[in-house]
């Protein structure tokens, strides 16, 4: 378990360069990567990116194409958390907090993993599922799970976010069974009208 991760970025001459530093010790950059100095780029933990390999992965495609001309920007990416514990857990887009934090108004959907087929079916029951539904349209803003393949599951879920989908879509999909997906049927058969509101 590690705790108190800091940037390595310390005593390596960055300051030498013209690379400046936020106040925590991550390299500072701009949405596009770029840091203080002309034609230097960061990525990754250094650069204060999420730490995940997936965000370092895209954090240097977002370097190469803007390298060859293009325009690319960490602006409005949908980065999926993961971690891979016992059960994993696995998030995309907003949490119940976030939504309260930037008033936005969302329907909540809940189900715990003991009632999708697949968890029953592997004795792997522990965890729920639960997804945030804006309350002024139909498309997911967020989802969270903990469960057996939480990591998977999350990936359908992001591509529908991504796709703008209503989540009726999800809802009604015929998805594999059994599958730990196909537990995202009854988690947004549960989706009612009652708005979880921002406080005041």
């Amino acid at each position: 378990m590690a705790v108190g991760r800091i940037p390595n970025t310390a005593d390596v001459g960055l300051d030498k360069a013209g690379v400046e530093l936020d106040a925590h010790g991550f390299v500072r950059v701009n949405e596009r990567l770029e840091t203080s100095a002309p034609d230097v780029w960061a990525i990754g933990e250094c650069a204060g990116s999420p730490q995940f390999t997936h965000v370092s992965e895209d954090d240097f495609r977002i370097v190469r194409d803007n390298l060859a001309g293009g325009t690319r920007s960490t602006r409005d990416r949908l980065v999926p958390y993961c971690m891979f514990t016992d059960p994993p857990l696995a998030r995309v887009g907003l949490s119940e907090a976030d939504a309260r934090r930037d008033g936005v108004d969302v329907r909540v959907a809940r189900l715990p993993i003991s009632r999708v087929l697949r968890a029953q079916t592997t004795g792997e029951t522990q965890g729920f599922m639960k997804a945030l539904i804006g309350a002024r349209h139909d498309r997911i803003l967020g989802f969270t799970m903990i469960g057996a393949e939480a990591g998977e599951v999350v990936a359908a879920v992001q591509a529908a976010m991504l796709a703008e989908l209503p989540y009726s879509r999800l809802r009604d999909a015929v998805l594999a069974h059994p599958t730990m997906a196909e537990g995202l049927g009854p988690l947004l058969s549960t989706v009612t009208d009652t708005v979880s509101r921002r406080s005041k």
